[in-house]
């Protein structure tokens, strides 16, 4: 009986030690907000309730941290050769196969009670068959995604300094992990992609200073950024972007916004922005819903509208007037989730409308110019989602029609189809 007692005894000390060096519920709370706050991609709605809040008061037991998260897309394949837009005989032909089309590793930390860091790694092209190429890579060193520096002067107030996601509307500043269609937009990035576009970007991101907080009991955010963008000589004006958004419902703090909420969202947001450098502007507005609707599940609806130019002058060396020809893109995508079977249909309409100026368009007829340059995007998808944003299916077709000239020099309409079945992990 004395031994019972004691190994008891022993058994309590041992659930109390573990209970103090876990913290309890409100430290775990604690822990999970901070890990969602630094690590960017986490979609904010799966943070524990009102534990944000929670974490920035608690001073008291403040130990710096670290966290580290992965998320990963491959998929299998198959896409006509003209989705992409390079027209031949073969044109219609489909390509087939398997890619590692993301893999990312994410780190970030809380340094300070105000200070906190995020870095993301990822694949400059995906391994496996390059959709729109023949060839096949069979191993991809990785690249600095982002990296940035957070100092958070208070609620009103916070400063990101370094390499990070750059965009005046809502879809181009959504995180990866959170999407709702099978990728981002097809026209979100067309100038700031890779280092050879206009602007000089690397899968989106850009090197600046970013200012940000929140007001109006956190209805309302803003965001104001100053960047390198396209450089030339050292001397380039800088890329000024800026954004404020109205959240009528519950506030969103997140810094890459989630693309679906899957049942957890209660959002009506109305966003408006503008991003300019030198002759090129971009001035767009968007609406993003997000909540229950019936007793089925929730409602996702996200919607844009941009207008762009890259102006008329064509003598400053300076200038994007022959890069970025004047244009409006308008976006929708509209996706229904069903909670108890886990599943989520959505639809994707996006076009591409250019009306070049003579000065944009060079020695081309700005006719010709206009009707080979846009294009619109539509589709839809079903996902599954095994475990939220963490696991999940997705199944998509995509049609991209653009204008193809025929020997004769006139255009006709062409689709063309892509099929993707694409597994995610996110770990975090």
């Amino acid at each position: 009986m004395k031994r019972l007692f004691l190994n008891a005894g022993l058994l309590l000390m041992l659930c109390q030690g573990i209970a103090l060096a876990d913290g309890g519920p409100d430290a775990r709370d604690r822990k999970a907000a901070r890990k969602v706050r630094v690590l960017r991609e986490i979609p904010g709605y799966l943070a524990p309730k009102d534990s944000v809040t929670a974490a920035e008061k608690a001073e008291d037991d403040f130990k710096p941290s670290i966290h580290v998260g992965a998320i990963v897309h491959m998929f299998a394949s198959a896409e006509q050769s003209g989705f992409g837009g390079n027209v031949t005989d073969k044109a219609s032909d489909w390509n087939k196969g398997f890619s590692l089309y993301r893999a990312r590793v994410l780190v970030g930390g809380q340094l300070s009670r105000k200070g906190s860091f995020f870095m993301e790694t990822e694949l400059p092209s995906p391994i496996g068959i390059q959709l729109g190429d023949s060839t096949k890579n069979v191993k991809v060193a990785p690249i600095l995604l982002d990296c940035q520096y957070e100092y958070a002067f208070s609620n009103a107030f916070q400063l990101i300094a370094g390499m990070q996601l750059v965009s005046s509307n809502r879809n181009g500043l959504q995180g990866a992990a959170g999407l709702m269609a099978n990728d981002f937009t097809y026209f979100q990035y067309p100038y700031n992609l890779f280092a050879n576009s206009p602007l000089q970007g690397n899968f989106g991101r850009d090197l600046g200073v970013n200012a940000r907080g929140f007001l109006l009991k956190d209805k309302l955010e803003y965001r104001l950024g100053l960047f390198t963008g396209r450089n030339l000589d050292g001397q380039a004006p800088l890329r000024i972007v800026g954004r404020v958004a109205y959240n009528f419902l519950d506030p969103e703090k997140d810094y890459y916004y989630a693309g679906t909420k899957l049942g957890a969202g209660n959002t009506i947001a109305w966003g408006a922005g503008f991003d300019t450098q030198g002759s090129y502007y971009n001035v767009g507005t968007d609406l993003f819903i997000d909540k229950k609707a019936g007793d089925a599940g929730s409602v996702t609806l996200n919607a844009a509208f941009q207008y762009m130019t890259g102006g008329t002058n064509v003598n400053s060396k300076y200038t994007f007037a022959r890069q970025i020809p004047r244009q409006t893109v308008q976006f929708l995508e509209l996706g229904y989730y069903f909670k108890k079977t886990r599943i989520q249909p959505w639809v994707r309409y996006e076009n591409q409308n250019i009306s070049a100026t003579k000065e944009q368009a060079g020695s081309e007829l700005i006719d010709n110019f206009d009707k080979a340059k846009s294009s619109s995007v539509y589709g839809g998808g079903l996902n599954y989602f095994f475990n939220g944003s963490a696991t999940n299916l997705r199944l998509s077709y995509v049609a991209r029609k653009h204008n193809v000239a025929d020997a004769g020099g006139a255009y006709s309409s062409k689709t063309y189809g892509q099929v993707w079945l694409q597994v995610q992990f996110f770990l975090f």
